[in-house]
């Protein structure tokens, strides 16, 4: 294990030549995509582990190329970040292929499950669990991926009555274009400026969190017009990275718009949606990528976000946190990441 510091302070220039509101919670590996959740009063997050494997960038993401996961955890913001080492690894994962994408994890009856996205050897993104008696891992992967789970960015919420779900789903390197009524289409194509935006899929998960009770539903998200978003609104519409929290009572549904790069949210009445758009959490950052997770800790909330203030590279991330906040009706302030 390794202990390095949290820095919340700003200080250091990032490579636009803005200054950050937060800096790197490590440095000693690349990390992105944080997934945070608090375990027995610890902040515990679950990222995506950037490497250079010297793949060339494309649009389909097959510069991300990432192999396992380091989870990261602190007692309290401000403080030492402890790197738990490998949790995983993509050679114990007997179905996949390549490419380990942006993870998230719960908790249930004193096992820790993880989630995580994964080409299966067709090359297909399948989204699997493995478990674990400790937060920190290391766990172990089911033999076979979640049966009707695909794509990416899989997010678990545990709503109050003590149900769970996970919400999915990314387009282009992502595939989710690829996906209609639950049927793979290989050549599922990207939807024209005209047509409906892509939407992002839930299920409500088994008793024992590694199956689902029902058939995947798409998740719509709705402008204030109810109506739903074309493809050309793609500084709305859903790309990837969802996230799921409940702030006084209600469904905060938020996500990255992928190539406008913003993270927007919306809010609804149940864990399925509908989902009314409301605004920015975050504007773009440092990189093309914007990925992210909601918490609250000790009675304030705070956004994990990542950018590339390291590396300066897209594929080669560092996780960040920052205070959020909520107006008195309930909507959250934009924030911007440089000052």
């Amino acid at each position: 294990m390794v202990a390095l510091c949290l820095a919340l302070s700003s200080y250091g220039q990032s490579g636009n030549g803005k200054q950050p509101i937060s800096q790197p919670l490590v440095s000693h590996i690349y990390t992105a995509d944080p997934s945070a959740h608090v375990f027995k009063g610890r902040i515990y997050i679950y990222p995506s582990h950037d490497i250079d494997a010297a793949v060339k960038e494309d649009d389909d993401g097959g510069h991300f190329a990432m192999r396992d996961y380091h989870i990261l955890s602190m007692k309290k913001m401000g403080g030492k970040v402890t790197d738990h080492g490998v949790a995983l690894d993509i050679k114990d994962i007997p179905w996949a292929g390549r490419q380990l994408w942006a993870p998230d994890a719960t908790y249930k009856d004193g096992m820790y499950y993880l989630y995580f996205p994964v080409k299966d050897k067709q090359d297909v993104f399948r989204i699997g669990v493995a478990t674990s008696k400790k937060p920190q891992g290391p766990f172990k992967a089911e033999p076979e991926p979640i049966k009707g789970a695909y794509s990416i960015d899989p997010t678990v919420f545990k709503d109050d009555d003590g149900s769970f779900y996970l919400y999915f789903g990314g387009i282009w390197g992502g595939q989710l274009q690829r996906w209609n009524n639950n049927q793979y289409d290989p050549k599922g194509a990207l939807r024209k400026g005209n047509e409906t935006a892509v939407l992002p899929r839930v299920a409500k998960l088994s008793a024992d969190l590694k199956s689902f009770t029902e058939e995947v539903k798409e998740v719509k998200i709705l402008d204030k017009d109810g109506k739903l978003f074309l493809e050309s609104n793609n500084d709305k519409r859903f790309f990837e990275a969802a996230w799921m929290h409940k702030y006084n009572g209600k469904y905060y549904f938020s996500y990255s718009t992928g190539d406008t790069h913003n993270l927007c949210y919306a809010i609804g009445d149940n864990p399925y949606g509908p989902f009314t758009y409301q605004g920015i959490v975050l504007k773009p950052v440092q990189g093309w990528t914007n990925h992210h997770s909601i918490v609250e800790f000790k009675g304030k909330w705070y956004l994990f976000y990542h950018d590339v203030q390291i590396s300066g590279k897209t594929h080669l991330r560092n996780v960040k946190v920052t205070e959020l906040k909520y107006n008195p009706d309930g909507t959250i302030q934009t924030l911007d990441a440089y000052k």
